[in-house]
């Protein structure tokens, strides 16, 4: 844990790719922390620099075409200025990922034992016989079934749902303090998806671990987080806790991701659900001011200048990065429906089986 007692902060984060058609800014200027034990959810629309303010925290996004400033601090350890002898140090032993694609993350030509022993051994001073015991103990841990012979196999053997379990138990085999999930349910079905977030949440109350869950998906954030962050054209526009962004979200591109959702609690209604209009910004090129303007159907003269990420709904830790004022907020995010940050429900949204 830092002095700060985050056991993660990021402050100033900036990713920018120089390429044939210009800068591309796919973070831009990015702060937020982890607190010990408790699980961050990053949503936003794909190309929102979600999965390379991640990444960059393991230093997978270090490139001969890659300018990285800003702090990422870890423990009291800035993972921006370590070298690539540290970083391996942390990355797969304190901070360990789950990748979105498990079947692109494991190697075909290998087993899944022995890509498991392998991570134990890059850290660990551990016989073949102790790293395949662990190994094997994960493997039951998470759920997969005959783990003695599925060591063994190979990772076209697995199904799509034991593959997700397989990179979980590899990314737990040196008890990690920070697991970050990027979108690890997207390519399952829902009772699958549902078994894996009930499986990390599980295993982070049995370990004690923190979680970054990284997903576009409301209903898994609705389900797993302690705090949100929502990001768009590489920034954060809101943040706070789970009941301050589903009860009283402060920014139009949070209302519009609300607002897209399915309503379990009402009948079922005729209409197309909701859209938010347009398309994300170019990160090479992004909008003057506010990056959502083009979008935003509350835009107004104010909204060229840059917004800062600010705490303007009365509470300290409830931050956002628009400039309507607090009144207009709540007067427009109110729909012929009710509110848009659906404060009547009990329960935020469905979650991914459906339920309410």
């Amino acid at each position: 844990m830092s002095a700060t007692g985050h056991l993660l902060e990021v402050e100033d984060l900036r990713v920018h790719f120089d390429t044939d058609d210009g800068v591309v800014k796919a973070v831009d200027g990015l702060s937020f922390t982890v607190e010990p034990g408790k699980t961050l959810g990053i949503v936003g629309e794909s190309g929102s620099g979600k999965s390379v303010a991640n990444m960059t925290i393991l230093g997978l996004t270090r490139a001969a075409n890659a300018e990285i400033t800003g702090r990422i601090t870890f423990e009291d350890q800035d993972l921006v200025a370590a070298d690539d002898a540290g970083l391996q140090r942390v990355r797969g032993n304190d901070i360990a990922m789950i990748f979105q694609d498990p079947l692109t993350s494991l190697h075909p030509f290998y087993k899944v034992g022995s890509q498991m022993v392998e991570a134990i051994q890059a850290h660990r001073d551990s016989s073949d016989a102790e790293a395949r015991e662990r190994c094997i103990e994960l493997l039951k841990l998470v759920g997969i079934p005959d783990a003695e012979r599925r060591f063994g196999e190979y990772p076209h053997e697995f199904s799509g749902g034991m593959r997700q379990r397989a990179m979980i138990a590899m990314a737990l085999t040196n008890d990690p303090k920070l697991l970050i999930a990027d979108e690890p349910t997207t390519a399952l079905d829902v009772t699958i998806q549902a078994q894996i977030l009930r499986l990390i949440d599980r295993l982070q109350e049995e370990l004690g671990m923190s979680v970054i869950m990284i997903t576009h998906d409301l209903g898994v954030i609705a389900e797993v987080a302690d705090d949100v962050l929502v990001m768009y054209g590489g920034r954060a526009v809101e943040a706070g806790s789970l009941d301050e962004i589903f009860y009283d979200p402060q920014h139009p591109y949070t209302w519009g991701l609300l607002g897209s959702l399915t309503r379990t609690d009402r009948p079922r209604s005729a209409d197309r659900l909701s859209q938010i209009a347009g398309q994300p910004p170019s990160l090479i090129a992004p909008p003057q001011g506010c990056h959502f303007r083009p979008r935003c159907p509350h835009a107004f003269d104010r909204c060229t200048e840059t917004p800062g990420l600010d705490a303007r709904s009365g509470s300290r830790s409830h931050l956002d990065r628009c400039w309507l004022g607090g009144e207009q907020k709540r007067e427009l995010r109110v729909g012929p429906e009710g509110e848009i940050g659906l404060a009547e429900r009990k329960e935020p949204v469905a979650t991914p089986t459906g339920e309410s």
